[in-house]
């Protein structure tokens, strides 16, 4: 093992999340339920999966607490914004994700959390009415402002060391790059000030809040926020870790590991139709056109650079892939996600695969906040500051700055993961399967 330069996890880690839906309602009252041997973190890799550091017969299998100094669930504060009143109970009966008895053990835990208000634009979630905001007439500037207070409040009322901020809130409409606010810090801070309703999105003001706080930023859902050179200018100089974007729950996880497969054995991919119901908030808010625009960018980009169709153009250079999303509120939040995929093999020759996945979307995107909490928080103990390509194992677009591709391959994705925290740790890289 050699040295390393990572901080130790002492005192509390706090972690907001943006958002008091189904999501984080879920997050929350599992990781309470857990705390209280209630329940099993299931689906999380920082609470049950182990490592190999090592190789040969010095190989040894370790979770990720023995290789780095982590925080245990003890640790965690919890905390949200919304923009409506419910606390966490409220929340979560109101999700209808989570049975009662998986809630009343701790029911009196969930009523204190009680979210602070919300940053609400009405243009950007046409399909919410926020009634529980901040000042509407409050320029950007100000509303980042507030975040950065309730950040420092919150901080000081739990007693915690260090906070971590992850968006779990609703999708916004879709903001592209516009180089003339977003390609340079000092234009986008100008254009806070301004009160830029435009190119500014409210989830701007949480995430420029976090990184001015020195707090870890996670992106959960597909908004471009994080997407503009301002922000990684800003993180980078700051050394805030910041990831994104949009977790990888349902649909999109079996696309990173059937693409995989069809390009490892070259089979030929000539279509790719994937479509989705969905009832709860989220459903809601993606059926509006111009918030699911952002979704669907996020999602058509996954296979892409899996297949590689500038290497392959005989396999995958002509696919036809189209991605919808159904609101149908009697499904709750209970997503089925159905794709039709056309593959072809031998000479040529068609084949189907049909893949009817009937998940539970926020019981599949509770571990992934829980990690990607920890693990930014870990990222930033070891310094390590701007884009968090490690980290896009978890996210349907990884985040990646203009020299870099994203690597969208679920088990590329998993070695870079393992190797990050293999380092953090004192121990070396590697490219070996496990």
């Amino acid at each position: 093992m050699k040295q390393t330069n990572v901080k130790p996890s002492e005192g509390k880690l706090g972690i907001l999340c943006v958002g008091l839906g189904a999501v984080s309602s879920t997050f929350i009252t599992g990781v309470l339920m857990i705390r209280k041997g209630l329940g099993k973190p299931v689906g999380s890799i920082t609470q049950m999966a182990k490592i190999r550091v090592g190789k040969g017969a010095e190989a040894q299998y370790k979770t990720v607490s023995e290789i780095v100094s982590m925080p245990t669930l003890n640790d965690v504060e919890l905390g949200a914004w919304d923009i409506l009143p419910d606390n966490a109970f409220e929340s979560a009966m109101h999700a209808e994700v989570l049975r009662d008895r998986d809630i009343y053990p701790v029911k009196e835990e969930l009523e204190k959390i009680v979210p602070m208000k919300g940053v609400y634009d009405p243009n950007y979630v046409k399909a919410l009415d926020g009634t529980w905001v901040k000042d509407p007439q409050a320029t950007r500037w100000e509303l980042m402002e507030q975040v950065r207070q309730d950040i420092r409040d919150f901080k000081e009322r739990h007693g915690c060391s260090r906070v971590v901020v992850v968006w779990a809130a609703s999708t916004e409409i879709y903001v592209p790059r516009f180089a003339a606010v977003h390609d340079s810090l000092e234009a986008f801070e100008a254009a806070m000030k301004a009160d830029d309703r435009e190119h500014i999105a409210p989830s701007m003001c949480y995430a420029y809040a976090a990184i001015a706080e020195g707090a870890p930023f996670v992106m959960g859902a597909p908004n471009t926020c994080l997407d503009i050179p301002a922000m990684w200018q800003f993180s980078e100089q700051r050394q805030v870790p910041i990831a994104g974007k949009d977790f990888k729950t349902g649909q999109t996880m079996m696309k990173t590991v059937l693409s995989a497969a069809f390009r490892t054995r070259m089979l030929g991919v000539s279509g790719w139709f994937s479509t989705n119901i969905l009832g709860n908030r989220d459903g809601l808010v993606l059926d509006v056109p111009e918030n699911f625009k952002t979704k669907e960018v996020s999602k058509l980009g996954v296979i892409d650079t899996i297949l590689k169709a500038d290497e392959y153009p005989d396999l995958y250079s002509d696919i036809f892939h189209k991605v919808r999303i159904n609101y149908y509120p009697p499904r709750n939040d209970d997503k089925e996600g159905w794709d039709n995929i056309d593959i072809f093999g031998w000479m040529g020759y068609p084949m189907q695969i049909k893949v009817d996945f009937l998940c539970r979307d926020s019981i599949l995107a509770a571990p992934l906040l829980l990690d990607l909490a920890l693990l930014a928080d870990l990222g930033a103990r070891a310094g390590k500051g701007g884009i968090q390509t490690w980290l896009s194992f978890y996210l349907k677009s990884p985040m990646h700055d203009d020299e870099h591709l994203p690597v969208h391959d679920l088990f590329q994705q998993y070695t870079m993961l393992k190797n990050a925290i293999r380092e953090m740790g004192g121990y070396e890289a590697d490219e070996e399967m496990d």
